[in-house]
């Protein structure tokens, strides 16, 4: 046993047993019972010699449970109290009558009566801190502020406890704020991690309050902001803003009108925010730092506490502390957790430290055992943000099951926080204070082999997410490091999707690692397994900046097959962005690479993604050539999946260039192709064609068709792909001769890419619209329709577009204008004759 666990000398104490147990009720006569209670387990504890931990896995309990028994602040079961007693050999019949009484103040009231559960608002506030202490003046000052100015900056030292007296604050609040209550941390003082962007901030605060990624804008901090604003402006919300950097940092986050509010947290005055008063704090009082010292660590407070026993030490520990609710409550937590501990062995501890931070930091990390300490050691060399157990265990090469319980004990221990279930994070402060314990401790080496394992999990987890929530031609499988013992499992692309949310900070944050460190085999494949999900949620300006920096990574790699695929995401990338010209020349680099690489998979999927671009940039025949081509190679590399794609994409190719009945022959060879997601792309695909196909002879089976289509892309969470079921049932509506709801339909497709960003998916569906509009007899809304493709088209390269748009104008302004239709008939047969010749 070490110094630490020993206990003083309860012989006495021991002689005693229940017997001496007389002079306890005396003095403790009219206590609460509660208390009581957990007064006899201690001297239960002093009895058997050992630690909390030591005990707690003599009586088969947690560590946590047993020192809240211990402490007073839960009333243990029946069964515990037993099996502490039986542990020292005494009879527990009677403490019976006092854990009565301790569990009759615990009883939960009745249940309600059963009624219909109502969707609750998001509410993100951490836990209110059971042991607030002082702050009274300040936390008036804060909710006045709030009632006068809609918004107030909490600022102080590192410790001092701002987030506590914001959090506290936000509770007070929440019941007044029904709508949302957020809660965001900025990471301006995150050692080792730039502060999180206004950028990343604002779209982080739009997924919580669940506003449709449609409409959040792609680009531009401005409309970000604005959209923000929008967002909050019908809501009552409150927004906790906590450990900004600067002014600019936050302004962005601010709402506009409306009756919301937020509250910030940051190290800095935020002199320049005018309009948000500030609320300073300084270290807590002698009295109030005695005070939260007291609650923390379970002392009574009475005569018969050791703080009261000891009040030198317990001054001492009041300075050593530096009068920090942070330190102070880290330092309470150790006597909590150490009842045979005298106040003058936490000074002793406390003393051995170089700062007040250090000293508190360094006395909890001893209390661990080795593989506890090593594991929170590794986990300061995480960038910021959340974590949860896989990779923690990966990170410091451990079982999952092992992870799990040390993080539990970190919890437990104060020095890693539990935000929700299954996630874990570092206080900034906590998180410095490992960092630096790991410099000090362990190798450079084990620090490259530690970082390692922790980017090798972040590919081989992104990839099985992938795999989860197919989008685009099947994936290869990671190539970068070792896979880790173990990795999450996803049920669906539901599941998938959610985790990949959870950890996309995160996971961003292990890409930039990995640019910092030169592990460029994971900077060329992590954003590969990222694409179905920017697909769904992130839109296509970021994954751009992914794959451009994968590219930079793939030529320094120097390996024909990486760059290939680097090229063609890429060019995927600009395809889906709207950027043609951009990715063309993308392409045409991969071409070459692949040849090179020899690789049939490769060359399959940048022959689909040719196709796709051929026919967007107005070509008929080559695109039918490439997606036939692409489906041999597909069936060459035994890709069944992939030569679906092709075959999908083949159909609708065919359908536009006239051949109905080959289009539905092809359309129905892919629906009878087996897969468990009834929404995976080549059947969505498939399905639409078939119903534009068949719409003229068989319109009931039709409409079926598309309106399943529609349902799965709606279920799929895929607006582009909403949208385009929407615009193709319009059409075939519309040839049906149902007009208005050939109308609606298109209306509906329109209201969701009104939404969108990125302008060039428009530009695909207004012809048809405009179509629609003339045969329903709406001729100046198909003239704005087509005068709005001619703005767009050429920008985007879409010269199939820009000749139909031409066309239609000139045989809407036949009889009105006819100079004008003549000009628009020769500029429409002008962009034809160059697709025939084939010109770029």
């Amino acid at each position: 046993m070490t110094s630490e666990d020993a206990t003083p000398d309860n012989s006495g104490a021991a002689g005693q047993g229940y017997g001496g147990t007389v002079d306890m009720e005396r003095r403790t006569a009219g206590a609460d019972p509660q208390d009581e209670l957990a007064a006899r387990l201690r001297l239960l504890q002093e009895l058997s010699g050992l630690g909390v931990r030591a005990l707690a896995r003599e009586v088969a309990l947690s560590s946590s449970s047993l020192s809240r028994y211990l402490s007073g602040q839960t009333a243990p079961p029946w069964t515990a109290v037993v099996a502490l007693c039986r542990l020292v050999k005494r009879d527990p019949r009677p403490l019976r009558s006092l854990w009565e009484r301790s569990s009759s103040q615990a009883l939960p009231a009745p249940p309600k009566a059963s009624r219909q559960v109502q969707p609750k608002p998001r509410n993100d506030l951490p836990r209110d801190a059971a042991d607030f202490t002082g702050r009274e003046t300040q936390l008036a000052a804060v909710l006045a502020a709030v009632g006068s100015h809609r918004g107030v900056a909490v600022d102080g030292m590192a410790g001092v406890g701002k987030t506590c007296l914001a959090v506290r604050a936000a509770h007070r609040l929440a019941a007044d704020y029904p709508d949302a209550q957020l809660y965001v941390d900025l990471h301006g003082f995150t050692e080792g991690r730039d502060p999180l962007d206004a950028d990343s901030a604002l779209r982080m605060l739009l997924g919580a309050l669940d506003v449709p990624s449609e409409r959040v804008p792609q680009e531009g901090l401005e409309q970000l902001a604005a959209c923000w604003r929008a967002e909050l402006a019908d809501r009552r919300a409150l927004v906790v803003i906590d450990n900004a950097v600067d002014a600019e940092q936050v302004r962005p986050l601010l709402p506009g009108a409306g009756d919301s509010v937020v509250l910030i947290t940051s190290r800095n005055r935020l002199l320049g925010l005018d309009e948000v008063p500030p609320v300073s704090l300084d270290v807590l009082s002698p009295q109030e730092s005695a005070e939260l010292l007291a609650r923390a660590s379970g002392d009574s407070g009475g005569p018969e506490g050791r703080l009261a026993r000891e009040p030198e030490s317990a001054a001492e520990v009041l300075r050593l502390c530096g009068h920090l609710p942070l330190a102070l409550r880290l330092a309470a937590a150790r006597l909590r957790h150490r009842p045979g501990w005298t106040v003058g062995i936490l000074v002793e501890r406390l003393a051995e430290g170089a700062s007040e931070f250090d000293t508190a930091f360094a006395m909890s990390v001893r209390q661990l055992d080795r593989g506890q300490a090593r594991l929170f050691r590794t986990l300061g060399l995480l960038p910021g943000g959340s974590f949860d157990a896989y990779a923690a265990a990966a990170l410091a090469d451990v079982p999952l099951r092992d992870a799990r319980e040390m993080l539990e004990d970190l919890v437990d221990a104060h020095l890693v926080q539990q935000p929700t279930a299954g996630r874990y994070r570092l206080h900034d402060l906590v998180h410095q204070h490992a960092r630096g314990a790991w410099a000090q401790q362990d190798s450079p080496a084990e620090r490259e082999r530690a970082l390692g394992r922790f980017l090798d999990y972040f590919v081989h987890a992104a990839a099985a997410a992938d795999a989860a929530m197919p989008v685009l031609s099947p994936g290869r499988a990671p190539s970068a490091g070792r896979p880790p013992a173990a990795l999450p499992r996803f049920a669906d692309k539901h599941a998938a999707c959610s985790w990949l949310a959870s950890e996309y900070e995160t996971m961003i944050a292990a890409f930039e690692t990995a640019v910092a460190v030169g592990a460029d085999a994971h900077v060329c494949e992590l954003p590969r397994f990222l694409r179905a999900y920017f697909a769904r949620r992130c839109g296509t300006t970021h994954l751009n900046h992914l794959f451009e920096r994968s590219l930079a990574a793939a030529e320094r790699l120097g390996d024909p097959l990486r760059l290939a695929e680097a090229y063609s995401d890429l060019g995927f990338a600009r395809y889906n962005a709207g950027r043609m010209t951009e990715a063309a020349a993308a392409y045409e680099e991969a071409g070459l690479r692949v040849a090179e690489a020899g690789d049939i998979r490769s060359e399959a999927e940048l022959v689909l993604r040719r196709g796709y671009l051929s026919w967007d940039r107005g070509s008929a025949g080559e695109p039918l050539e490439l997606f036939r081509l692409a489906g041999k190679l597909y069936g060459e590399a035994g890709l069944p999946a992939g030569t679906a794609h092709a075959a999908a994409s083949e159909a609708w190719a065919l359908l536009q260039v006239g051949e109905r009945e080959e289009a539905a022959s092809r359309a129905r060879e892919v629906l009878e192709v087996s897969h468990p997601d009834p929404a995976w792309p080549p059947a969505l695909t498939a399905r639409i064609t078939l119903g534009m196909a068949i719409a003229a002879e068989r319109p009931e089976e039709a409409s079926e068709h598309l309106h399943r289509a529609l349902a799965l892309a709606r279920e799929d969470g895929h607006v582009n792909n909403e949208a385009w079921s929407l615009n193709c049932l319009g059409v075939a509506l519309r040839g049906m001769g149902r007009y208005d709801e050939a109308l609606a339909s298109h209306r509906e497709a329109f209201a969701l890419l009104d939404e969108l960003f990125e302008e060039h998916w428009k530009v695909r569906f207004l012809g048809g619209y405009a179509e629609t509009c003339r045969l329903a007899g709406l001729p100046e809304e198909a003239l704005r329709l087509h005068r709005r493709t001619l703005e767009l088209a050429p920008g985007l390269g879409c010269r199939h577009e820009e000749a139909q748009a031409h066309e239609g104008i000139a045989a809407l302004l036949d009889d009105a204008d006819p100079a004008a239709a003549a000009e628009h008939r020769t500029a429409g047969r002008s962009l034809r004759e160059e697709l025939a010749a084939g010109a770029p």
